[in-house]
């Protein structure tokens, strides 16, 4: 359990749980006539299996590159640290890896071929994402950005497809604008849970080869991105239901706001001081997963 990093998966399922509610009340009748549970259960263990193997390919790969034996590990980042103690192998870490991915994209052709082909890109775009993201993305400035497209907005987007659409429907009858509009802000909360959480690594993945915004722009800078991600997020959010987009019930989203507010204000602050760095790593993981769930409430509210 600690090497898939199991308290984690809790934003696949958040991210689930988004487009499953936009599912239910958008196109299936309010007493869930004809709602598909079994299809919502297969989703959401895709999604999570998905979400294991970049946790594992995540630790494979810090361990190789040398990265795992530099960094400073907390409850939210530099990996469980199993690999570096011996408790585990990286040949079988890297199988069990691969086989959580096969799962996923199974899920996802299964998807492609019950709803719409659009999960196939979908999904291809996350499967390059997990193999990709450590030798290639986080060495481009990528990572984040690909990280809060493919764990992030094209979650809510392909479950809702996944759930509602059908083989010969037009790609514009596939994806309704609230849905999109609404799949912005945890994608973005993704790419800042990710970057949030690499501050305590920089050193490290600076001599492992990585070349991600921390890195490149340094932590005060970064801070700065934080911030300005976090105005982004909650301003769509209050945006939406003033513009006549969604209904004002998506403002008990802003419910997290301190705590970003929080977060925010330590990494400004200090940049990274790292006796009180992990209070807004929790107060960033609070403010991700509780707007996320807080989106889902609002869409069935």
């Amino acid at each position: 359990m600690a090497q898939i990093r199991a308290n984690f998966l809790l934003l696949s399922v958040a991210l689930v749980c988004i487009g499953l509610a936009f599912a239910w009340k958008f196109h299936i009748s309010p007493v869930g006539e004809g709602f598909n549970w079994l299809y919502a259960g297969l989703i959401t263990a895709g999604v999570v299996c998905s979400h294991i193997s970049v946790n594992l390919f995540n630790e494979y790969f810090d361990f190789i590159s040398g990265i795992d034996f530099k960094t400073r590990r907390t409850p939210f980042n530099g990996g469980s640290g199993m690999l570096v103690r011996g408790l585990t192998s990286g040949r079988s870490v890297l199988i069990a890896a691969s086989l959580f991915l096969l799962f996923a994209l199974a899920t996802g052709i299964f998807f492609t071929l019950t709803a719409h082909r659009v999960i196939l890109l979908l999904s291809l775009a996350g499967g390059f994402t997990i193999v990709f993201y450590n030798n290639l993305l986080s060495r481009l400035m990528l990572g984040e950005l690909f990280a809060g497209l493919t764990l992030g907005s094209f979650v809510v987007i392909g479950t809702f497809i996944a759930m509602t659409a059908s083989p010969g429907m037009p790609v514009a009858e596939v994806l309704p604008w609230p849905l999109l509009l609404l799949s912005f802000p945890p994608g973005i909360l993704t790419s800042l849970l990710l970057l949030l959480n690499e501050f305590p690594d920089m050193e490290a993945d600076r001599e492992g080869g990585r070349r991600h915004l921390v890195v490149r722009f340094g932590r005060e800078r970064a801070a700065r991105i934080y911030a300005a991600g976090i105005f982004v997020v909650f301003g769509v959010i209050l945006f939406l239901p003033v513009a006549g987009l969604f209904s004002w019930w998506v403002l008990i989203a802003l419910l997290p706001l301190p705590l970003a507010l929080r977060a925010s204000f330590i990494a400004l602050r200090s940049g990274f001081e790292p006796a009180g760095f992990l209070s807004a790593q929790a107060s960033n993981v609070g403010t991700v997963l509780g707007t996320d769930f807080l989106i889902a409430l609002a869409v069935l509210i």
